[in-house]
């Protein structure tokens, strides 16, 4: 997915994110309020958004990538390295 990265959550692989969403929301008094974000805090607001629309970290990962045991899982990350604009 072109201008995306990829992130792993516990027993599961990559999953694809977006660098940059444009999240629309609706204040207490009825306003509209636009907001973009980009790359982390991207990929955080729409891990989060998903949750709330019930989906799970699977319906976002790529065909044919198997899930792996959170025991061969762990302290095998990197950390999240953008290029710089």
């Amino acid at each position: 997915m072109a201008g995306a990265e990829f992130e792993g959550h516990l027993v599961f692989d990559e999953a694809s994110r977006p660098l940059t969403i444009t999240v629309e929301t609706t204040t207490l008094t009825g306003e509209t309020v636009t907001t973009v974000y980009e790359r982390g805090l991207a990929r955080l607001i729409h891990h989060e958004i998903d949750h709330l629309d019930g989906l799970v970290y699977t319906a976002r990962m790529k065909d044919g990538v198997v899930p792996i045991p959170v025991e061969e899982y762990r302290q095998t990350g990197q950390a999240w390295a953008y290029e710089r604009s």
